[in-house]
């Protein structure tokens, strides 16, 4: 009797596909589109709480605290006498046999004992839900495209000419699509951009400049280096894409450029050395500060004093 056991044919190779989110399911599934908001803050845990920071409440009680105790009151001498803190909580610490840090080292001034201030996750990734405008689209196929498939590199065919597109409706969902991580839609949002950037023009991009901008703020409030990179790189191309479009986003800089400012400086500190993916433009400092050389040239003469009032250590690029 033959054997049940099967031989795996190893003549060809087979390449799992990746999947990045678990709410995609199998390649023959929608995605389970959640609520959840992209770039949210993350709500801290109940029991990180400070149960002492709360005044105890009883069913049958008023809201009063429990009663004071004589030592939790300030005594004689025990004070600041209108100075620093610096003196009295280094007299505590060496009382108690410890070293206190100050303000330049120990985790920061009075809290050598306590370990350091929390971190208040500014770089942090936040929240990037697979519940997208182009995912929802192109998975019940509404939209006019495929992925052409090349030897190097993929493109997209259009099923209908670029320039015959109605850019109102179909720009802002390839903008909400630059914060997927997953193929293929990344590689469709980004591809997309520039193809609808490159064949648009002014006449139809500038009309619809206010509906990219929610787009635009949801992708940079993730906070994601990835995203953050392909976003920068899209703003360069809008800004130059036709003409009065960079003075066009001025009016809404106070929701693009926070995020920036945070990552101004976020540079990749190589010492001696070479960086050798400089032609792949991922430094994330040196793109925002190439995206906003861009945006002061091409933003006209109120450009650099609403930059500047949102990065105050912008220094301008046009003499």
């Amino acid at each position: 009797m033959a054997s049940s056991h099967i031989v795996p044919n190893e003549t060809y190779k087979m390449t799992e596909r990746g999947v990045t989110q678990k709410e995609t399911g199998s390649a023959f599934d929608a995605t389970i589109i959640k609520s959840d908001r992209a770039g949210t803050h993350t709500r801290a845990k109940d029991d990180a709480l400070d149960a002492s920071a709360f005044a105890p409440f009883h069913k049958h009680a008023s809201h009063k605290g429990a009663a004071a105790k004589p030592d939790s009151f300030l005594r004689k001498g025990k004070g600041t006498g209108g100075q620093t803190m610096t003196a009295t909580l280094r007299a505590e610490a060496e009382a108690r046999g410890e070293t206190y840090g100050g303000a330049g080292g120990g985790g920061g001034g009075g809290y050598a004992a306590e370990g350091g201030p929390p971190s208040a996750h500014a770089f942090a990734k936040r929240s990037n839900p697979p519940n997208t405008e182009l995912r929802r689209f192109y998975e019940r196929g509404d939209l006019p495209i495929s992925i052409d498939h090349r030897g190097v590199k993929n493109k997209i065919q259009w099923k209908v000419e670029v320039t015959k597109l109605d850019y109102h409706h179909y720009l802002p969902i390839f903008f909400d699509g630059l914060r997927e991580n997953e193929e293929p839609y990344r590689f469709l949002a980004e591809q997309g951009v520039y193809d609808m950037l490159e064949h648009g023009g002014s006449t139809k991009i500038l009309p619809v400049i206010p509906q990219l901008i929610i787009p635009l703020k949801t992708a940079l409030n993730t906070r994601d280096p990835k995203v953050l990179v392909r976003v920068l790189k899209v703003i360069q191309t809008l800004v130059e894409s036709g003409e009065m479009i960079g003075e066009a986003l001025v009016p809404y800089y106070r929701q693009i450029l926070p995020v920036l400012n945070l990552f101004k400086n976020k540079n990749v500190n190589t010492g001696d050395g070479i960086d050798y993916s400089q032609r792949k433009r991922g430094n994330l400092g040196e793109l925002v500060n190439e995206t906003l050389e861009k945006l002061e040239i091409t933003g006209g003469e109120d450009a650099f004093i609403n930059i500047k009032y949102l990065i105050p250590t912008y220094e301008s690029c046009v003499l």
